[in-house]
């Protein structure tokens, strides 16, 4: 189960975020991001190595806020090939430095997520140790997979991000990380998998929208 330190994280998440965001395509401000952590989930990692958790933030520089969601992962070492990825490096006051990658590009990440549409994943609480967290929704209407998944691709639309993975035994599929959310948005009409979750207005309303669908699968 995901274990919350109460600790520093230096550079904190948002002050990575306020350099990382304007570089991506699917960044829609003008400028420099005013960012505020709205909320988000985590995902367990079955060997205990590597950190996932995907959050949104609220960017309130422009004229109406903008929701972003990124899906970090946190490791205690680089990830081979992945220097694209690397959102930045912090200091941890409990476990020592961290590289923290976008973890749309991170196979254990992807797996995760892959496990999670397929109900073999558990969200977990954002914010407290070993508390699964009951408000992120998923189905999927697929063939389910049966083994290991290989990340094979990795494409940025312009509210989105496309991750294609091959399964053993269960063809290829196609998941779609939603960056910029829309409250109340269903996603893909045709989309054969969703997860749903939410997170928090400016003014402190709840709202839920679509964080992922899976597109489309093949054989």
């Amino acid at each position: 189960m995901a274990v919350i330190h109460r600790t520093t994280l230096t550079p904190s998440k948002l002050e990575l975020l306020t350099t990382w965001l304007p570089a991506q395509p699917w960044y829609e401000g003008g400028g420099r991001p005013e960012l505020t952590k709205a909320g988000g989930f985590r995902l367990d990692d079955p060997r205990g190595e590597v950190g996932i958790e995907f959050m949104v933030v609220t960017d309130v520089s422009g004229e109406a806020p903008v929701f972003y969601q990124v899906p970090f992962t946190y490791r205690s070492a680089p990830l081979e090939g992945a220097d694209h990825a690397l959102i930045g490096t912090a200091e941890h006051g409990v476990l020592g430095q961290r590289w923290i990658y976008d973890g749309t590009h991170d196979p254990v990440l992807v797996a995760q997520l892959h496990a999670l549409f397929q109900g073999d994943a558990e969200a977990q609480d954002q914010n407290v140790s070993h508390t699964p967290d009951p408000s992120v929704t998923r189905s999927f209407a697929g063939a389910a997979g049966s083994g290991p998944i290989r990340l094979t691709a990795v494409t940025d639309a312009p509210h989105a991000t496309d991750i294609v993975v091959d399964r053993d035994g269960g063809g290829r599929l196609t998941m779609r990380v939603t960056r910029v959310l829309r409250p109340g948005e269903a996603g893909v009409a045709d989309a054969l998998g969703h997860v749903t979750a939410g997170w928090r207005l400016p003014d402190g309303a709840e709202v839920r929208g679509v964080f992922a669908v899976v597109t489309d699968t093949s054989r």
